[in-house]
């Protein structure tokens, strides 16, 4: 079906931050298969994981214990600060579990038709509902009814949800992102974040935070929340957890910790000892290798370089970003700059239609860096 406009180019294979073509051509991946592959390409740690599972067990239902599974459990739990976790197949399937979770909570507590503030702007997934929760009339059209149940508000507009407070007694759940990477690379304030917290515990609703794209060392710590000085109840990650393996994951604690019981919920492949091989390394390389600690600081040289390089650019509305998730805002629409940078060797992607994204491997080297920086610099020279 032809639901994606496919850029023309196809990669025989990768080595590090690179990509190559059929015709032996390399490309520097600033992308990471849309934050993914944070080790970058063929990593030596993870292709010898894969290789090990796949000639002893590839999957066997959770019918059963799975050893790789309680493994990542509990190297996911230690790394969060959370208690328990729900292992799916996708971001937007850890989404699907913390909505469900969020219901199933509020009908604990006695409201017959739960309530969860989300915000504009915001993207969960594409799911029937993750995609109602999602703040993008865009991709909304056309495939209504929506999911009813979700109450929205503008990001860090605390007064906002305070009024939702006041107005709608049925809130259970706030779910956010706490850096919108579809939305435009926009950031949740810290302060505000805070005084959702606050807010949370007073109204015994759960924070959900998520960190589908922001998590597994993305943003300088191993989770966002982690440099903010307290925790979600509830906590989603994916995408860079198995590093192109297709796993997501539902974390929870406290009173969160508790609600599913067996029957709940549930998933065919989900957690199965391949996936779980592939994120338990992922997990151990991030940590052992100090990945978040490093992206912190590569993020921080690429943003000093890329306002270096496009220092006088009346078009830079703003870079900004936190750790390896970088996004440059112009004042105008951008989206020829994606093939223009294929054209250069350069993989980029632009969101919210004028925001160049960055989310390159978190294995970069400082050369790489700069190189990224010069190329972004180039393409904007030749931008009309």
């Amino acid at each position: 079906m032809p639901t994606y406009a496919r850029l023309p180019v196809s990669f025989t294979h990768g080595e590090g931050v690179y990509l190559f073509d059929g015709e032996g051509r390399r490309y520097l991946d600033a992308i990471s298969g849309i934050g993914v592959n944070g080790l970058g390409h063929a990593h030596p740690a993870l292709t010898a994981a894969l290789q090990a599972q796949v000639a002893k067990l590839i999957h066997t239902s959770n019918l059963y214990h799975i050893a790789e599974q309680e493994t990542l459990a509990s190297n996911l739990t230690a790394v969060s600060g959370m208690e328990t976790c729900f292992f799916g197949n996708s971001g937007a399937e850890a989404n699907e579990a913390a909505i469900k979770l969020a219901r199933l909570y509020g009908h604990h507590r006695g409201v017959d038709k739960p309530a969860i503030i989300v915000m504009e702007n915001s993207f969960h997934g594409r799911t029937l509902a993750t995609l109602s929760a999602t703040g993008n009339r865009k991709i909304q059209a056309g495939f209504e009814p929506l999911v009813s149940g979700f109450v929205r508000a503008p990001l860090n507009d605390m007064a906002a949800i305070r009024q939702i407070a006041i107005n709608n007694p049925d809130v259970v759940a706030v779910l956010l992102e706490p850096i919108q990477g579809e939305g435009g690379l926009r950031m949740a304030d810290t302060d505000y974040l805070r005084q959702l917290r606050e807010l949370c515990d007073q109204k015994q609703w759960l924070m959900m935070l998520d960190e589908v794209q922001t998590g597994n060392g993305r943003t300088g710590s191993y989770f966002a929340y982690q440099q903010l000085g307290f925790s979600p109840d509830v906590v989603t990650t994916a995408k860079g957890l198995g590093n192109g393996v297709p796993i997501g994951a539902c974390l929870a604690r406290g009173t969160a910790a508790s609600v599913f019981a067996a029957g709940h919920h549930g998933s065919t492949y989900g957690g199965n000892p391949l996936v779980c091989a592939a994120a338990n390394t992922v997990i151990n390389t991030i940590v052992d290798e100090g990945l978040a600690q490093q992206a912190a600081q590569r993020g921080e040289q690429l943003r000093a370089a890329l306002a270096r390089e496009l220092a006088g650019d009346s078009r830079v509305v703003e870079i900004r970003g936190r750790g390896l998730m970088v996004g440059i805002e112009l004042d105008r629409d951008c989206g020829e700059l994606v093939a223009l940078g294929l054209e250069h060797g350069l993989l980029i992607n632009v969101t919210a239609g004028r925001v160049l994204r960055l989310l390159p491997p978190l294995i970069i080297s400082e050369a790489q860096v700069e190189e990224l920086a010069g190329g972004i610099k180039t393409l904007l020279d030749k931008l009309d």
